[in-house]
């Protein structure tokens, strides 16, 4: 009988109490214990507070401070080099020489336009928009045993690689990407798992428009005239003649360009991806057509 009442006073005892959960935890009594400032002969001379003057009143210098000389950021003039340095951008180095050799291992495909989702899906790149990368820039190591015919698209190269890719027959684009739509290119699963809209993509930065926009560079901002009066213009510099597009098999794919707003080849900015359902979604509303189209 005893254990019976004791049972339904325990239980009645649990009914009233809280739920146990992190908010009302706590150590046992006497378990912790807090750490107290020594006295006398067992806190040292100045129980840890400092020797004299600011750094015994707990006043902290500030960052650069040197205790009354000129401190190193003002003692040097300011130098031309590193001015807008916060806005400049770096880039993924991609030798010529191996992406030749991805190419010859079949971890990148020559039937399609290669732009940076391609070359994300290889695996062998990181790149990090937070921390100012703005895609890929080719460097000239390899170049001699380039031989490929690709339909390229990168952020940054030099005039003696666009003469390698269009050497033998390939077309090159430099393009810009702001960190928004660069986060959905070299992630597109990703992207498309979270359900949003494709972002349209801005325009460079003020301190990059003459480059994007110069058809020498072959950026996407260039007149397609303009670039194919440099395309031979640069064959007759480097002593090459240029492979005859429209006998190429290849014909539909090496000319095929993005637009200046458009991330993804064949998809256009504001279309929802579906993957589970494998649909597309496109707007409907005049509004967004026109946000998106602009």
């Amino acid at each position: 009988m005893s254990s019976s009442s004791g049972t339904e006073k325990a239980l009645s005892l649990l009914r009233r109490l809280p739920r146990v959960s992190l908010g009302n935890l706590r150590p046992n009594p006497g378990a912790h214990k807090g750490k107290t400032r020594g006295r006398g002969i067992y806190g040292g001379k100045t129980h840890g507070a400092g020797s004299k003057g600011s750094g015994q009143r707990q006043n902290f210098m500030p960052l650069g401070y040197e205790t009354g000389n000129t401190p190193f950021y003002l003692r040097f003039p300011c130098q031309n080099y590193y001015k807008g340095h916060h806005l400049k951008l770096s880039y993924a180095p991609l030798c010529m020489g191996k992406l030749q050799k991805m190419i010859d291992t079949n971890r990148l495909r020559c039937d399609v336009p290669v732009d940076v989702t391609q070359l994300m899906a290889t695996g062998l790149f990181i790149i990090r928009p937070e921390e100012k990368e703005g895609g890929f820039m080719l460097e000239n190591e390899g170049i001699d045993h380039f031989k490929a015919t690709l339909n390229l698209e990168v952020q940054w190269a030099d005039e003696a690689i666009i003469a390698a890719v269009e050497r033998n027959g390939g077309f090159i684009t430099v393009a810009y990407y702001d960190p928004i739509s660069l986060r959905a290119a070299i992630k597109p699963m990703k992207f498309f798992q979270r359900g949003v809209p494709i972002p349209r993509r801005m325009l460079p930065p003020q301190h990059l428009i003459d480059y994007y926009s110069d058809p020498k560079n072959r950026g996407y901002l260039a007149d397609p005239a303009e670039v194919a009066k440099e395309r031979f213009i640069l064959a007759q510099k480097y002593g090459y003649v240029l492979p005859n597009v429209n006998a190429s098999p290849n014909k539909e794919m090496l000319l095929e360009r993005k637009d200046p707003r458009q991330v993804f080849f064949g998809l256009e900015p504001g279309w929802v991806i579906n993957l589970k359902d494998k649909v597309i979604l496109k707007p409907k509303d005049p509004e967004l057509k026109e946000y998106y189209a602009s």
